[in-house]
């Protein structure tokens, strides 16, 4: 497994992957992951007080998000799972477009083509074929953009990844599949659920893979960025998998307690993706005290926006559920949008 930073803080060297890492470097991947979980931590506050209706944490998965995302160009294209807030926030995506979902105002919550990052696919690895099909339309337009799709190791288990592998390579698609094997699919643990790792899998299928410290924020974007250089220039198609952990529930509707021991989740709390990078940036003298400071009163504000965003969001009409279900005006759902337009005249 390639590992660049261990869970200490200390720095070692890894010939597969070589990164040059600067101060400047630490400071942003820092940053980004401080202030994902900050966005996170408020989300599940928010959901806890009746005023979201679910929300996915990746707590614990930021590394993994932030470190690959940061290894992309802004013009390659992202299929997410549905809890890549990190990788989302690296995007510009905003507070109120990742929470308009879950408060159930809105289908979706952002333009996926402003972003070049699609909207969540709560369905178990369809946007593995969602992106490989984008990925071929890429190749086809002579573009040099690559195509990234997260999904988790449940996922993987799913028909649609494994079809997503092959057509993939069969069809030669830019595109690289990063998994999360975040150790727990619900509560299905990964020892039940595969009898080997998934980067020995993917070679089966004629792809590129590597196997990454997920929890090593330098070791992973090391990692994907050059997975998306060799991907870019018309290599094979490429699959990492990157080890971490969901430190909190699948959902805030799952009670992990009931599945897994406290001391399984204490020893990955030890391998905490922010505490190890912030012990390197300290034991190097690479950010002064202000720089943390600032990161907290930061992390302050983005809370505040957090909760300010989402008691702003106006309450949809009932009517809008029938917006947007077909790409042009269907006879029978403009009869089902008229009956409840009159039947809500009736309620008044």
């Amino acid at each position: 497994m390639i590992q660049l930073l261990a869970p200490d803080g200390t720095l070692r060297a890894d010939g597969e992957a070589p990164l040059e890492v600067t101060p400047e470097l630490c400071r942003g991947l820092l940053r980004d992951m401080v202030l994902a979980r900050r966005f996170d931590e408020e989300a599940l506050a928010l959901q806890r007080q009746g005023e979201l209706g679910l929300w996915l944490q990746s707590l614990g998965q930021e590394a993994a998000q932030v470190g690959s995302m940061r290894a992309l160009r802004d013009s390659d294209y992202v299929f997410p799972s549905y809890r890549e807030q990190a990788a989302a926030r690296c995007r510009g995506i905003t507070p109120a477009e990742l929470m308009a979902q879950w408060r159930g105002v809105v289908h979706s919550g952002w333009d996926p083509a402003r972003y070049r990052f699609h909207i969540y696919s709560l369905v178990l690895g369809t946007q593995a074929l969602h992106a490989t099909g984008y990925a071929v339309g890429v190749r086809l337009d002579g573009a040099d953009d690559v195509v990234l799709t997260y999904f988790g190791d449940g996922a993987s288990s799913q028909g649609d990844v494994n079809e997503a592998l092959n057509w993939a390579a069969v069809a030669d698609a830019p595109v690289v599949f990063f998994c999360q094997n975040n150790q727990w699919a619900i509560s299905t643990s990964t020892s039940r659920q595969m009898a080997a790792p998934l980067h020995r899998r993917a070679v089966g299928f004629g792809l590129e893979s590597y196997h990454v410290d997920g929890n090593d924020v330098l070791a992973v974007h090391a990692v994907t960025a050059r997975a998306a250089a060799s991907v870019r220039r018309g290599g094979p198609p490429v699959l990492i998998e990157a080890m971490t952990y969901r430190m909190a529930g699948h959902s805030t509707s799952d009670d992990p307690r009931r599945y897994r021991a406290d001391a399984e989740v204490e020893a990955w709390r030890q391998r905490d993706p922010i505490a190890r990078l912030e012990t390197l940036i300290r034991a190097r003298g690479w950010a002064a005290e202000e720089f943390f400071e600032a990161l907290a009163a930061e992390s302050d504000r983005v809370a505040a926006a957090t909760r300010e965003a989402c008691l702003s969001m106006p309450e949809p009409h009932a009517t809008a559920i029938f917006e947007h279900v077909t790409n042009d005006e269907n006879p029978l759902v403009r009869a089902q949008k008229e009956w409840m337009e009159a039947y809500q005249k009736t309620l008044a």
